[in-house]
């Protein structure tokens, strides 16, 4: 959940941020009394009590410098003096302009608690990320934070590219091996897993999250290949050398272990947005808590009675990047409704199969009723909150489906997948999944936080009208 350079791992870094200089504030105020005792120091009244806006104001005021000078983007920050460098500059301006803003607010704070505040505050951020820098190389987090890559190709460049990486272990990376089809490597060298065919199971073997191509350019046919079979799995893939006519959506040039390549699977959403996203998924869904909770116990005691257990349904389905998680819904079908799945299959005049009809005998009254509403939807709070899905995002398909799709399609999981989406609110069921793909590239492509507000509002009114629920 925390591995470095993720999104959650920028917020939790943000979160403890503003903790930590709350925590320096009052820790500032409890030693500043005793450094009355120091000749230097001008003697103060024992009760100190600050303006409560302060312990507000510099938390929020910091962490927001600390933002702009891009403290949390890990890929920029991802050697310790880089970060260091950039941490002293970032607290140097917010220390200028806390102290104008107390000079224009607040001057009776005591200068030299406030100089107190600030090497605590600067000692505080500093020291954590050295623990959590030190944490990654004694391997302190028993790999649960480790991302671990695979490298096509024993050669030269690959094995220079492993040594970079050996050499910044604190960096939270660790290569299981190499693939190459060179039969004498796969005999002399025990690192070289077996050949570039068996990339997808040595992928499912060691669960694989980055995977390098280090092929000479000599095997581009060869490179073409395995990146048609990297594109159905849950992986990064990154490129050594420039390789642009591979890429999935588009390429971006990033430093990978201290290395500049090519990221095949680039994000269409920037480091920026992707935060923005999370941080508005989290801040909403905790808004809505109080109004879901009570709802999803009602619901789960009236299908309880109801229809008896089970009461919830979880499915396999494909979320961002390739990534396979369950999807949480209120079981609205008969138990192993799946067995029936060839009574509801059609085609339509184009030869596309249909899996869905709103005439179909496997669902439930009260699931009728949930579909209609889409309440069976609800349970999908808690794969938002675990970040497996967002608020809205093109919705997660199955795989079965997935694996139909042209490469083109594949652009929708590039971007979190959503509760609701663009889809929705043009159609829903009334547009069969799979055939929808137009609608999810759109939102692709002029995503905003603006459109998943508009997005937001009018699924529910589209929910009220009930148009194409079944």
């Amino acid at each position: 959940m925390f591995r470095r350079f993720s999104t959650n791992f920028a917020i939790f870094s943000m979160i403890l941020d503003m903790l930590l200089i709350e925590l320096a504030i009052h820790t500032a105020v409890f030693l500043r009394v005793p450094a009355n005792k120091l000749d230097f120091v001008q003697k103060i009244d024992v009760n100190i009590n600050l303006p409560i806006w302060i312990y507000i104001v510099f938390p929020l005021f910091w962490m927001g410098i600390l933002l702009s000078f891009s403290i949390y983007d890990g890929k920029k920050n991802f050697k310790f003096f880089d970060e260091a460098a950039s941490l002293f500059w970032a607290s140097t301006v917010a220390w200028i302009s806390l102290a104008g803003i107390l000079f224009f607010t607040y001057r009776d704070l005591s200068r030299f608690l406030f100089l107190i505040f600030v090497l605590l505050a600067f000692i505080y951020l500093v020291s954590w990320r050295i623990v959590y820098r030190i944490g990654f190389r004694q391997n302190w987090f028993g790999g649960v934070a480790i991302r671990k890559v695979i490298i096509l190709g024993a050669g030269t460049t690959g094995r220079s590219f492993f040594d970079q990486l050996f050499a910044q272990r604190d960096l939270g990376i660790r290569v299981v091996g190499y693939l190459d089809d060179d039969k004498l490597k796969q005999r002399d060298f025990p690192d070289v897993l077996g050949s570039l065919d068996e990339v997808q199971q040595m992928i499912t073997m060691h669960h694989v999250d980055d995977v390098v191509l280090a092929l000479p350019r000599s095997a581009h046919q060869r490179l073409s290949e395995i990146v048609n079979l990297l594109h159905e799995m849950p992986v990064k893939v990154w490129v050594i050398p420039d390789y642009f006519s591979l890429t999935l959506h588009k390429a971006n040039v990033e430093e990978f272990g201290g290395i500049p390549m090519l990221d095949l699977r680039a994000p269409a959403l920037s480091d920026v947005q992707r935060m923005n996203k999370r941080i508005f998924d989290i801040v909403f869904g905790i808004c809505i808590f109080p109004f879901v909770m009570p709802l999803l116990g009602l619901i789960s005691l009236l299908l309880y009675f109801a229809e008896g257990k089970p009461v919830f349904y979880r499915q396999l389905r494909v979320g961002e990047n390739g990534k396979l998680f369950r999807i949480i819904k209120f079981r609205t079908m008969i138990v192993d409704a799946e067995r029936l799945q060839q009574v509801v299959e059609s085609v339509n005049e184009l030869g596309q199969k249909i899996y869905k009809s709103p005439n179909d005998p496997r669902i439930t009254k009260l699931g009728r009723i949930l579909r209609q509403t889409s309440l069976d939807e609800l349970p999908q709070y808690f794969n938002i909150m675990k970040g497996e899905m967002s608020f809205v995002g093109p919705r997660p398909e199955m795989p079965n489906l997935v694996k139909n799709y042209a490469t083109w399609q594949r652009i929708r999981f590039t971007v979190p997948q959503g509760l609701t989406g663009w889809w929705q609110i043009n159609g829903r069921s009334d547009k069969p999944m799979h055939l929808h793909t137009e609608d999810d590239l759109y939102y692709v492509q002029h995503y905003s936080i603006w459109l998943d507000l508009q997005i937001l509002v009018k699924t529910l009114f589209v929910v009220l009208k009930r148009k194409g629920a079944y």
